[in-house]
Order: structure tokens, then C-alpha cells, then sequence
């Protein structure tokens, strides 16, 4: 495929857009249906179709696979620490309103926080797949 100008151009089109809908659908989730692990699952799909279009080479080149799986840890990590900041502010794991004066608002930033892990950790997963799959058959050297 890397050859069909075609596909190249319309990947070339469509990639920004894709990543552009993936954080649309992370921050629009607290107020409709998506959220962390949807966009995620979206953010990588848009570097699995440049992976597709130009092939596994280039697009480690854009994401190497050591951050790839880096992000796969620090989103879990985002994940935790905003479990153990409100534990060190008194409240239960997760216990999202002693995040900000008014319950409400920290509620809204307790849950933005962790779905932001969640995105963190889904696209460096669904990537770690890709690349898992799609390096198949090469030579580990």
C-alpha cells in the first residue's frame, strides 16, 4: 500500500482529524457517552492507519515502542495518584471532593484526572498490540 497515493494522501488527511475526535470524545465523556477508554481506543487508531499506510517502520519512528509502553505505565500511574492525592487529603481512595472547595468541581477533576490515566494507558496498550502484531515474522535483530 505504501505506493497508492490515494490511500497515502487520505491517511495524510484523516490522521489529524482522528486524533482531534479522540481528545473531542476524552473531555466531551463527562457530559455523554465516551470518555477515557474510547478515545484512547480512537487516539490509537489513528497511528495504527499510519502504521497501515506506511508500515511498522514508520511509525515507530513517529512513536517508539519503549515510550509506547512507557505510556502504558504512566497512565496507570495517573490513575493511581489521583487515588492516593485524595487519600493524603483525607478522603477515601478516589474520593474525589476533597479535590477542590466545592464537591462538585472536584468530582469533575477527580474524574477527568483518572480518565485521563485511563486514555493514557488504552493508547499505549492498543499500540503495543499493533506493534506486537504487526511485527510478526520479523527477525528479532
Amino acid at each position: 500500500m505504501r505506493e497508492q497515493i490515494i490511500v497515502r494522501v487520505g491517511a495524510n488527511v484523516l490522521v489529524p482529524f482522528i486524533i482531534f475526535y479522540g481528545f473531542y470524545v476524552h473531555f466531551h465523556g463527562d457530559y455523554s457517552p465516551g470518555g477515557g477508554f474510547q478515545a484512547g481506543v480512537i487516539l490509537a487508531a489513528a497511528f495504527v492507519l499510519h502504521g497501515l499506510v506506511y508500515g511498522l517502520d514508520a511509525v515507530q519512528r513517529v512513536l517508539p515502542p519503549a515510550f509506547v509502553q512507557s505510556c502504558a505505565a504512566l497512565g496507570v500511574m495517573v490513575y493511581a495518584g489521583v487515588g492516593v492525592l485524595t487519600l493524603f487529603l483525607g478522603a477515601n481512595f478516589l474520593g474525589y471532593n476533597v479535590l477542590s472547595y466545592d464537591p462538585e468541581h472536584g468530582q469533575h477533576y477527580g474524574i477527568l484526572g483518572v480518565e485521563a490515566g485511563v486514555v493514557i494507558t488504552v493508547f499505549g496498550v492498543m499500540v503495543t498490540i499493533f506493534y506486537l502484531f504487526a511485527g510478526r515474522g520479523r527477525s528479532s535483530s
